[in-house]
């Protein structure tokens, strides 16, 4: 019987490599978290890793075969990280790539860190690594935490649609192609919820399952900003990350809706409310 690829998943401190690392625990996989200490409890293998640094992380990517890449939390300089995570994972003999990546991922993306992903997928397609892409749409988890405690989501977002997709599917999509990353070497997934529906609706809708009101109020440009700076002590690549959110979904960038998520699970993706009821 052939030899099975050494496996590693990042990110497994956060909600969606946990999922991930759960759904292929059978694979015995290698856990790469920046602190080990909050690494699952069931894990036998756990490996410090920092994207950062260059020589921590090829320290850690050594002997796997394939990398499953939770992509970092948005920073100022998240496309230089993710970079020297890529070219680290690449001289340590790394064969393939699964990165999770934005819909509609682009270098002119409307959306400005769907942005760094397009950056992160052309370096990993310069290393000449094998790699599969998959492009979520915006998390239907957090729709109820859009409103924030007043229960009013508030963007320049207009009557542009979404296709809010699961984390759960995300999840069990990455596992299914870690569990036969070959077959899937090359392809580009886009994964969104079976639906596309415009932020009115997703607060309505939203609001039935959870029972609380939540409603949208369409925003100006200029009202975006004004109030998210004064409300706000954030950076202007974290209030413009913000803003282009809703701008993306107002021009029509999130409202793609796929079959992925069903082709590769043999299952239609889960709705928004079967998505919040848990």
């Amino acid at each position: 019987m052939a030899e099975r690829d050494a496996v590693a998943v990042s990110g497994v401190t956060g909600s969606l490599g946990r999922l991930v690392a759960e759904r292929v625990a059978d694979l015995d996989p290698v856990l790469l978290a920046r602190d080990p200490t909050r690494a699952p409890e069931w894990a036998a293998k756990v490996r410090a890793c920092e994207f950062g640094d260059s020589s921590m992380a090829e320290s850690a990517l050594r002997g796997i075969n394939v990398l499953m890449f939770v992509s970092a939390t948005e920073s100022e300089d998240r496309r230089q990280v993710q970079r020297t995570l890529v070219n680290a994972a690449s001289r340590s003999g790394v064969r393939h790539i699964v990165y999770t990546s934005f819909l509609g991922a682009d270098p002119a993306a409307t959306f400005t860190f769907a942005r760094d992903h397009a950056d992160t997928e052309e370096a990993i397609r310069e290393s000449g690594m094998e790699f599969t892409f998959l492009r979520n749409n915006l998390y239907a988890d957090l729709a109820p935490l859009l409103g924030g405690e007043a229960g009013v989501i508030r963007g320049p977002a207009g009557a542009g649609r979404l296709s809010p997709v699961a984390r759960a599917d995300v999840a069990a999509v990455a596992a299914a192609i870690l569990q036969d990353p070959t077959t899937h070497a090359g392809a580009t997934y886009q994964l969104t919820g079976p639906e596309a529906m415009t932020m009115a609706e997703l607060a309505a809708r939203t609001a039935a399952v959870v029972g609380r009101p939540i409603r949208f109020e369409d925003e100006s440009l200029e009202e975006a900003y004004r109030w998210r700076r004064a409300e706000y002590d954030a950076e202007p690549w974290q209030l413009e990350g913000w803003v282009t959110t809703y701008l993306a979904v107002a021009d029509g960038s999130t409202s793609l809706v796929s079959q992925d998520v069903e082709r590769i699970l043999g299952r239609p993706a889960l709705t928004l409310e079967q998505t919040l009821a848990g």
